[in-house]
Parts: structure tokens; C-alpha cells; sequence
């Protein structure tokens, strides 16, 4: 299991402790890109496909292929990458290169040992349809029952349904305004419902101000397919899940 590392946002200065998820490569062996120690965070400003991603050659078997990049979104609305270190990094064609300027390793909920869930498996980030899947496949982890696709989106906003659960995914590239947090906020109280928000480019501003004062679980989704919580309710959900 990788170590958690302290890293600091570029943005605002905020220091947190991060510890990477660790992902099966094909031969088995447990393997999580390590954060460069000392390496200087940088804040994306424009998130693109292809810089989501890099190479890494597994120690066991030697296999090279593609991991997300780790990013995590700070509590200022800042997305800030770490580099990976350049042992673990691979070019693809057998060189390794040097460490890249930023990316750090996305934090995996961690249940407390006080809970009985076992390993939460995440499910990879490709397409819309996997944002909607990963963040079904996470509730359900959290102990909801009955998630599934709301199927009415169109007339209240709403992407995932459970028992006495609502929740939206914002798939897009651009952060998740206030009109959508304060949308499912109110689906939550005309449905005495549980909520939780998951999006993959983070928030705006003013939409995490809102989300903290009416206590709405905020998510951000890496491209692994790993929810982090970002705000203090999104984090009791994740303790707790449904009571």
C-alpha cells in the first residue's frame, strides 16, 4: 500500500496528506505511481485527455501501460497535479524519462477500521456512461441499496437514484456550477432524500461555499474511477454511509 505523502497546493498554500490507491497491473502485482518527494505541485488550469495519464513499468513484470495521472481537488476549487517519480515512469519505449511537472496521487476512500466494507475496487474513466457507473458503483460500496439510473434527468437533474438516495454526475470538463448543487439539494428535501454530488473537473467557487452550508457531499471523480471527498459532509457520507 503506498505511503501517504504531505503536498502542499500552489494555489492557496493549503497542505494536505495524500495517499495513492493502489490498482492491480495485469500480472497481479499491486502497484500505485509514486509521488516524486519534493516535487513541485502545479495547478491544471486546462484539463485535457491526454495529459490525464502516464506511463509506468510494473516492478514485478516489467509490463508497461497507461495510469491516470494523479490530481486531487483542493478545498480553494484549485485542481493540482504532482510528478511521479522517474523510477516508476516510463516512456513506452524503454527509456525512462524525467519526472513530469505535476500530478499528485489521488486519494482513495479509506473506510475507518470500524467498518466491515471490503476493498473498494473503482471502475476506470473512459466515456460519460463510466462517470455515471463509477459513482453507482461507489454508492453502492458506501451501503446503498437499489442504485440505478433516475432515467428523468431531463425533469429534475437527476442521474442515479437509491433507497432514500438522489445524486447527480457532472461529466464535463468545466466545474460544476451553484444551479446544479442547489438543484440537488432541493430534490433531497422534496424527497427526504440522502444526497451526493460527483464531478470530474470539480467545483465552482460559489458552488462549494453553498454545498458546505446546506451540508451537500461533494465528490470529485479521477479518472480511475475513485470518488475523493471534498467537502466535511461528502466525508461523513463516506464514514457513515446511509443511516
Amino acid at each position: 500500500m503506498a505511503e501517504s505523502v504531505p503536498v502542499r497546493c500552489p494555489a492557496c498554500g493549503r497542505e494536505h496528506g495524500y495517499t495513492a490507491p493502489t490498482f492491480p497491473c495485469a500480472c497481479g502485482n499491486p502497484l500505485a505511481p509514486p509521488v516524486l518527494t519534493g516535487g513541485r505541485p502545479v495547478q491544471v488550469l486546462h484539463h485535457s485527455w491526454d495529459e490525464s495519464w502516464v506511463r509506468l513499468r510494473c516492478p514485478e513484470c516489467g509490463r508497461s501501460d497507461q495510469w491516470p495521472q494523479p490530481e486531487y481537488d483542493c478545498a480553494c476549487g484549485a485542481l493540482v497535479r504532482l510528478p511521479v517519480a522517474a523510477c516508476a515512469a516510463d516512456s513506452g519505449d524503454g527509456k525512462v524519462p524525467a519526472p513530469q511537472d505535476g500530478a499528485p496521487e489521488p486519494t482513495g476512500p479509506v473506510p475507518p477500521p470500524t467498518t466491515r466494507r471490503p476493498p473498494f475496487r473503482p471502475v476506470t474513466i473512459r466515456t460519460a456512461r463510466d462517470a455515471l457507473s463509477a459513482a453507482a458503483h461507489y454508492l453502492k460500496w458506501l451501503g446503498f441499496g437499489n442504485v440505478r439510473l433516475a432515467g428523468d434527468r431531463t425533469a429534475n437533474g437527476i442521474d442515479l437514484r437509491g433507497d432514500r438516495l438522489v445524486a447527480q454526475v457532472d461529466p464535463t470538463t468545466l466545474p460544476t456550477p451553484l444551479r446544479d448543487v442547489e438543484c440537488l439539494w432541493l430534490n433531497c428535501v422534496n424527497e427526504d432524500a440522502i444526497g451526493a454530488f460527483f464531478s470530474l473537473a470539480g467545483y465552482a467557487h460559489d458552488a462549494r461555499l453553498r454545498a458546505d452550508r446546506l451540508a451537500v457531499p461533494l465528490y470529485v471523480l479521477d479518472l480511475t474511477g475513485t470518488p475523493q471527498p471534498v467537502n466535511e459532509a461528502a466525508e461523513q457520507l463516506t464514514r457513515r454511509g446511509p443511516e
